[in-house]
């Protein structure tokens, strides 16, 4: 089950205004199953987006990154789940227009002003007919309540559905930010995670969104790694409908924009520890702090060589202190004029290694103590600096390896 992560309160998700979703069964992968989903956005809205850097990127965000750079007003989003659409060259771009044609038809709108997504299982052909014939369907059940349905309609092996939201007070208007994700497996983000939707109803910048929404990232989703693999499927997309009537947000440097930056990324972060909380078979969440570096590019560089190192995440997985595996993980972070002799290495309060070493005054049951704990804090401190920078990851289990070993059947 997930670690300490509560099931969504749908009373507690606050619709946006100016956005609507609607979901609905096309059968891509299961009979029945609510796998497409459809956002409606209304005009004059601002759409911003960050992608995957996999070369291998699927179809669908070779469509987003080409309406969005051309200042299309993205009026729609259709999302599907059961099928990634990656690896499908020209055919699989061919699919994915169509089913932003018939999307477009349907609400009345361009081809490209309707963003596609797509998640699932890579290298097959998208059943695009399946997900035509089930947009109506999809716009009948428009309404902007719906976004803990939407929630768990784009999940894959994700356990449970993600989402979040928050109030804030910009300009003596009442702004509201929600956001939904969906991530458990194929998780180390070169950008934001698997799919991540956020919006608001702040009005802001075109610009200025696109850089929030970036920074956003930055310090949520392309801080988490469950499994070390990129998606092929990275999305993460905020939207600002400019309906809470706030004066539009211009400028960087003022309380407004800080107060709108901090909102969303309290969501982002939410939503991104959701997603390690949920990890294939987690049964241990992992907080990584890297302090005293020369630079935040290193400190990243070794809460990511911790992180994902199949060693250190199965010995936290049987509560085992074999701790000279965090120490190998360090040294192999790629920072080559390291001095070791600097380092300390803690668990939670525990201070383990010192001096290139183990500290003498650690016992093995203080770090066996830790390690039975669900959640656990590693925290370096290279002493060589003042940048810093966090990394949330989990445990491996036998789980992981059977979910993706039975993940196409």
């Amino acid at each position: 089950m997930p670690v300490n992560l509560a099931p969504i309160d749908p009373s507690l998700l606050f619709p946006v205004a100016g956005v609507e979703i609607g979901i609905a069964s096309a059968g891509i992968k299961k009979v029945g199953r609510r796998d497409t989903t459809i956002f409606t956005i209304a005009a004059g809205a601002r759409v911003a987006g960050v992608f995957t850097l996999n070369r291998f990127c699927a179809a669908p965000v070779r469509l987003c990154q080409e309406y969005l750079a051309a200042n299309n007003e993205i009026r729609a989003l259709v999302i599907n789940t059961g099928n990634a659409n990656a690896g499908t060259g020209l055919d699989g771009l061919a699919r994915a227009e169509k089913i932003c044609a018939a999307a477009a038809e349907q609400l009345g709108i361009n081809t490209q002003q309707v963003l596609p997504f797509s998640t699932g299982v890579i290298l097959e052909p998208l059943p695009f007919e399946k997900i035509i014939d089930a947009l109506p369907a999809a716009k009948a059940d428009l309404s902007p309540a719906n976004w803990a349905q939407a929630a768990e309609a784009i999940m894959t092996t994700d356990i449970a559905p993600k989402a979040t939201s928050k109030q804030i007070s910009i300009a003596g208007k009442t702004v509201t930010v929600t956001g939904i994700a969906k991530g458990s497996g194929m998780i180390h983000p070169n950008m934001a995670t698997m799919l991540g939707f956020v919006a608001t109803d702040a009005a802001i910048s075109q610009e200025l969104l696109q850089t929030m929404l970036k920074r956003a990232a930055d310090l949520s989703f392309n801080s988490i790694t469950v499994d070390g693999d990129t998606s092929t499927n990275d999305s993460y997309i905020a939207i600002a409908t400019g309906q809470a009537g706030n004066p539009e947000i211009t400028n960087a440097n003022n309380a407004d924009y800080l107060a709108l930056q901090a909102a969303i990324e309290e969501v982002s972060h939410f939503l991104a520890q959701a997603i390690v909380r949920d990890g294939e078979g987690a049964t241990k969440f992992m907080t990584i702090k890297v302090e005293g570096g020369a630079s935040y590019e290193e400190c990243k560089a070794v809460g990511y060589a911790i992180g994902r190192s199949p060693l250190v995440k199965t010995a936290f997985f049987a509560s085992d202190p074999n701790l000279g595996r965090i120490l190998a993980a360090i040294g192999y972070a790629g920072i080559l004029d390291l001095d070791v002799d600097n380092i300390e290495v803690w668990l939670d309060d525990v201070l383990v290694a010192i001096n290139g070493g183990r500290n003498p005054d650690y016992q093995e049951s203080q770090g066996q103590a830790v390690m039975n704990q669900a959640e656990i804090c590693i925290t370096v401190k290279l002493n060589r600096g003042a940048q810093q920078a966090t990394v949330w990851t989990c445990d491996f289990s036998y789980d992981y390896v059977k979910i993706n070993a039975d993940y196409r059947s």
